[in-house]
């Protein structure tokens, strides 16, 4: 591990050793040949806010990985798409969905209360029995739920009526949406009622402080209210102090972290990574500069679009997207900045990785169709 050592206090860890500290933890590193509801339980859940992206970041982690393997994990109800961190949503184990939902119930109130204006008059406790009758007897798309409540409150706004169903209740998105291979429109019902479970208390925080610090760190109280969407976690980690240990990155911030989790030396080799995009990798901390250097804030998408991130030697580097060329599994690289050659051939290798698990049958006799190019005017 690559630090500057000052006898009078922590160590200060380098972007670099921060950075491959995260990747090791994230399974970025090297491929493991871990199963993929294990993978999804280390990483405290994927990002889910698209139905694809899940499939490609275990690609990116996992040996051997198949896309069938998490889509039957949904199927067969030991993973669910709910509304979690950050008020997106994420996939998460049955077991992890029950327990961390509540766990930033919280949040959810803040942003109900962001709507209360459209919901003069509309009693909340009423609302979510209505709800979770009209989701439970079958499940409802947004539309149906919105226009249901409607009726029984018709001087409410529609969208709040449907914004205080979902903050009110633990809603999931049920199969076949988001299932590889398959396509279904969103339709939604309870976590307990689809998962045959009754309600669960809220994961302890202090087991998830310590369960974030093992996906995401080091990382400082901010790092993971930013990842939670939680705020005055401070108290937690102050109570498991005695349990950790501190540094400090360049800026100064104290960082936390499990005594024994690993923290490669920064010059540990981070082969290139084709991550979708809003992979959690990316949205884990306040301060995203341990994998997006600071010229490239931003450049991962532009206005309501955002792309597939490139990691090259662990740091953003280029987007990426699907469907130029000459056929659907055609990739399009864009380098945000140079890359040598030897770079190129690297990313090239690791993107015919990724089709070949991600779109076996579109690889022809002359092979997949990856090409460098400009999809993204940034403006300069």
């Amino acid at each position: 591990m690559a630090v500057r050592k000052n006898p009078a206090a922590p160590a200060v860890l380098s972007p670099r050793a921060l950075n491959r500290a995260t990747l090791e933890r994230q399974l970025l590193l090297r491929r493991t040949a871990m199963s993929a509801k294990d993978a999804v339980e280390h990483l405290v859940g994927l990002q889910a806010q698209n139905t694809e992206p899940p499939y490609y970041q275990l690609c990116a982690r996992l040996e051997g990985f198949d896309p069938a393997e998490l889509a039957g994990l949904m199927e067969s109800r030991e993973a669910v798409r709910i509304v979690t961190l950050r008020s997106t949503l994420h996939l998460h184990t049955a077991a992890d969905a029950l327990t961390l939902r509540p766990l930033v119930q919280p949040a959810r109130d803040r942003e109900l209360n962001t709507f209360r204006r459209g919901l003069v008059g509309v009693d909340r406790d009423r609302l979510a029995s209505v709800s979770r009758r009209l989701v439970e007897e079958r499940p409802r798309t947004p539309k149906e739920i919105r226009e249901a409540l409607l009726d029984e409150w018709p001087a409410a706004d529609p969208q709040s009526l449907g914004v205080a169903a979902r903050c009110l209740l633990p809603l999931v998105q049920v199969t076949p949406r988001g299932v590889w291979g398959r396509s279904g429109q969103v339709t939604l019902t309870t976590a307990e009622h689809w998962l045959g479970a009754p309600p669960q208390p809220a994961a302890a925080p202090d087991a998830t402080v310590l369960r974030y610090l093992g996906a995401f760190g080091p990382a400082s109280v901010r790092d993971m209210q930013t990842w939670a969407g939680l705020t005055r976690l401070r108290e937690v980690f102050e109570r498991l102090r005695p349990r950790l240990v501190t540094f400090r990155d360049e800026n100064g911030a104290e960082l936390f972290d499990l005594p024994d989790a690993p923290r490669p030396d920064e010059d540990t080799p981070a082969p290139p990574r084709f991550l979708p995009e809003f992979d959690n990798v990316l949205l884990g901390h306040a301060d995203r500069t341990r994998v997006i250097p600071s010229r490239y804030r931003g450049r991962n998408g532009k206005g309501n679009q955002s792309y597939g991130t490139v990691l090259v030697d662990g740091f953003l580097a280029a987007i990426w997207r699907l469907g130029d060329g000459t056929g659907p599994a055609a990739l399009t690289v864009q380098p945000l900045g140079g890359l040598g050659r030897a770079e190129r051939d690297a990313v090239t290798e690791e993107a015919a990785r990724t089709l070949a698990v991600m779109a076996p049958s579109a690889g022809g006799s002359d092979g997949y169709d990856i090409r460098f190019g400009t999809f993204v005017d940034f403006g300069e």
